[in-house]
């Protein structure tokens, strides 16, 4: 192959090595960089996103993409890759260069001045720097909507997940916001309270249990490894995946369900086409996507009471004996449900009710409704709306989440839409593979793993957001699915149908 298509595709190339790189780099960072490396950490990780945004913003790509553009493209993996390069193009060039070096800039204080202001849950100490953010993002919403055609917040969603608009949203939150209050409700009246585990649990111990599960559900250590940092994640890259998790030798049960859900991201990298991982096509289909994968083995399948009966074996036979580990009283630990301020400790029923109060400030912050002086108290009153509580303080209250400080506008809805495309997607699994329950029960996924590297992992960037539910569930995204799952898992009456 020759011409434009072939000079794109060597460049995006390119692009994929410096990204793969940056992506090392700053796993090496939150797990083992010494304190000392972090300035000529900071000019090696400047370094390449300006040779990557430099690639990007390139006249000459700007030409192929025209070229390419003008002749037809048979391969519907190929015409994929030619869409998906646009879209990074047109984001890339879209904003001011002056603006996103004003936004790195203000971001980076932002963050610094923020875990101050947690640490003294004073909000005042954040605000000015926080409203320097505001004002840059609203900039920047403005010119990518310009850009794309879109309202700003919606230029925002897209970033995070090509394809999701607010309008979207509003029938999919609204009913999780109408209804799920009740439901908690409900259940808090009638659950029986978990009996916790006895300690210690030894770190070894529990990283040797967590790696087995990790192999057990088909991540290949050959191509990965899983470490210790402050805050789980996954990183690296498709055939280099990063895990981390921290261990509690109080209580092993967080950590291991930490390792759990990083797995999930895990599995949905290793299993991005390979013929395709150096190009845009060959990324995954958004962080929605994302985290419907790591939600999907979590909550769906390793918080069921199949693989918690297999858990309640595997937790013995490297701890010994304990009746809190036996399979009725797993399904209550890792099931309850309780009100709370913080959304990172919160149930699969009160999640989206944090969620949905992020969103709906978020968006009022970056479309002018609603200034950073005024979020305090706009946050306590959702809280209050929504979950039944009012936080103590700020640092339990609007300053508990990093997003905002650094610029993340338009991903915490991400988060839920991805528990809603679980659910759905878990629904589509059952159906396909009848035998499925009996196979968690044994602590066997290759089914499971098989079907979702088909109808998901496999799938790239290929589809559209919209033509990958439809393509992978059978239905288009709704509530349905998700109710439904509560319905099942924690026997709460449904009341009326979701909107």
């Amino acid at each position: 192959m020759s011409g434009p298509l072939a000079e794109l595709e060597a460049r995006f190339r390119r692009l994929h090595g410096i990204e793969g790189a940056l992506a090392v780099l700053t796993w090496d960072q939150a797990v083992w960089m010494p304190s000392g490396g972090a300035p000529a950490r900071g000019l090696q990780i400047a370094t390449l996103r300006r040779l990557a945004h430099d690639i990007l913003t390139s006249p000459e790509l700007g030409e192929w993409l025209e070229e390419a553009a003008a002749s037809p493209v048979d391969d519907p993996w190929r015409r994929a890759n030619l869409r998906e390069m646009r879209r990074l193009r047109t984001l890339a060039v879209a904003v001011d260069p002056a603006l996103v070096e004003a936004a790195a800039e203000a971001t980076t204080r932002a963050e610094l001045v923020w875990r101050r202001a947690r640490e003294d849950s004073d909000f005042a100490l954040l605000r000015p720097h926080l409203e320097e953010v505001v004002g840059l993002e609203r900039e920047r919403a403005r010119q990518l909507g310009a850009a794309l055609g879109l309202a700003p917040y919606d230029a925002l969603l897209g970033t995070y997940q090509p394809g999701l608009s607010d309008r979207d949203l509003e029938p999919l939150f609204a009913p999780l916001a109408d209804r799920l209050p009740d439901l908690v409700d409900d259940l808090l009246a009638r659950q029986q309270p978990p009996r916790r585990p006895r300690g210690p649990f030894p770190r070894a111990a529990q990283k040797a249990l967590a790696e087995r599960l990790m192999r057990r559900l088909g991540f290949d250590f050959a191509h990965g490894r899983l470490d210790e940092s402050t805050h789980p994640f996954c990183g690296g890259t498709p055939t280099d995946i990063r895990i981390t998790t921290r261990y509690d030798e109080a209580d092993a049960t967080t950590g291991l369900m930490a390792v759990l859900h990083e797995t999930g991201h895990a599995l949905y990298e290793a299993g991005l086409p390979r013929d395709w991982l150096d190009q845009p096509v060959g990324a995954a289909r958004g962080m929605a996507v994302h985290e419907s994968q790591s939600l999907l083995v979590e909550m769906q399948v390793c918080r069921s009471r199949p693989f918690l009966a297999f858990l309640s074996g595997e937790l013995e036979r490297a701890f010994g004996p304990d009746p809190a580990l036996a399979t009725d009283n797993l399904v209550r630990l890792y099931n309850h449900v309780a009100r709370g301020f913080i959304r990172v400790d919160a149930d699969e029923l009160t999640y989206p009710l944090h969620v949905i109060l992020r969103w709906r400030l978020e968006r009022a912050l970056i479309e002018g409704g609603l200034e950073p002086a005024e979020l305090p108290a706009a946050w306590n009153e959702g809280m209050r709306e929504l979950l039944g509580v009012t936080p103590p303080d700020d640092r339990r209250g609007v300053l508990q989440d990093i997003h905002w400080p650094v610029g993340l506008f338009g991903y915490f809805p991400c988060y839920t839409v991805g528990a809603l495309l679980a659910a759905q997607l878990f629904r589509a699994v059952r159906a396909a593979l009848p035998d499925l329950p009996r196979a968690l029960a044994a602590g066997e996924f290759g089914d499971l793993l098989g079907w979702l590297r088909e109808k998901v992992h496999g799938q790239g960037s290929r589809p559209e957001f919209a033509e990958l539910v439809r393509e992978a569930s059978g239905a288009p995204l709704s509530c349905d699915a998700f109710f439904a799952h509560l319905a099942e898992r924690y026997d709460v009456a449904l009341g009326s149908p979701a909107a």
